[in-house]
């Protein structure tokens, strides 16, 4: 039995939620893949603990963290071979998750992004970087959770022509819209979002739309080969959105959302983040309030659209997909 040693960092919500499945799949790994999959090593920024036999996990699920665990040495101490890195998003230097997975890579570990910062700031730096060593780079977590994007491109569709993407992408401001159609204020529906958890402190992230842009520029990038930057692609939020833009669109019978959209045109790749407004009967007017939903149109499948619910557990399950994949991948 091959035994897996994963090390997560950016151990906050995301991070302890992909910990908690891990957990709980423990026999299923050992039973489809003969893995014996064990925690070694978490840290947050502060603090982490290694435990190169597993960490003590407590009927609670706290961990002893210990000050100092982080940062430069902690990739290398931990012995893992797969990486986990759930930190913040930082799109402008790519953070501390980006030298956390080069480092994986570079060493000759996996490693699972759902970070979305080190992607945009050098996917293809660090995709290199992992050829090189013969290892994994995987994203499904980055790349709005719970949907099939980037799999739909680097996978499923990989027998045609992929046209044109469009999705909306962000929960939060798929929430806020949906409220806002439903009466309720900019400032309100944001406040609620931000008490069940679906936006962040601060929303302006999600709200301006840079969580999107993000997400098409990480799609378009390893999805199509792009080298597009983040300041490459136009952008809208929905910050700006009035009562009366609201009651037009409820006159004219149409739901706004907030699109990330990729056209691929005989190699020549774009990306924009655009406020556009779907007929009723469009699939996109009823993905309500919690739901994401991607749309790809292709040469010769036509289109197809997935829709799902999202949620930290669901961002987890994504990266954890990712994982699965890998160990499928060291069964052949």
């Amino acid at each position: 039995m091959k035994r897996w040693n994963i090390a997560i960092t950016g151990f906050g919500a995301i991070g302890k939620a992909v910990a908690q499945i891990i957990r709980e799949r423990e026999q299923r790994y050992r039973e489809i893949y003969a893995a014996d999959v064990r925690i070694v090593a978490v840290c947050g920024s502060r603090a982490g603990l290694i435990d190169h036999d597993g960490l003590p996990w407590g009927t609670d699920s706290a961990l002893p963290l210990q000050p100092g665990i982080t940062g430069p040495g902690f990739v290398e101490g931990s012995h893992a071979n797969v990486l986990i890195e759930a930190g913040p998003t930082d799109f402008e230097t790519g953070g501390s998750g980006y030298t956390y997975i080069r480092q994986a890579l570079s060493q000759g570990m996996h490693a699972i992004s759902i970070s979305k910062g080190a992607l945009v700031f050098d996917y293809a730096g660090l995709a290199d970087v992992a050829k090189a060593n013969g290892v994994q780079l995987k994203i499904s977590g980055a790349t709005s959770a719970a949907l099939p994007t980037i799999d739909l491109l680097q996978y499923n569709l990989a027998g045609c022509q992929v046209l044109e993407v469009e999705g909306i992408l962000t929960a939060t401001t798929n929430f806020v819209l949906s409220k806002m159609m439903d009466g309720m204020s900019f400032d309100d529906a944001v406040a609620e979002a931000k008490r069940l958890g679906i936006a962040e402190p601060d929303p302006r992230f999600d709200v301006e739309g840079w969580d999107t842009a993000c997400k098409v520029n990480i799609l378009a990038n390893a999805g199509f080969g792009a080298r597009l930057k983040l300041q490459d692609i136009p952008r809208d939020g929905i910050d700006q959105i009035s009562p009366a833009d609201i009651q037009r669109w409820k006159t004219e019978g149409v739901v706004p959302k907030l699109i990330g959209r990729i056209q691929n045109d005989g190699g020549n790749t774009k990306a924009s983040v655009e406020l556009k407004t779907y007929p009723l009967n469009h699939p996109f007017a009823q993905v309500t309030a919690r739901m994401k939903a991607i749309r790809v149109n292709t040469d010769v499948m036509g289109e197809i659209t997935a829709i799902g619910v999202t949620s930290p557990l669901a961002t987890a399950a994504a990266a954890l997909k990712d994982f699965e994949h890998l160990l499928m991948a060291a069964q052949r």
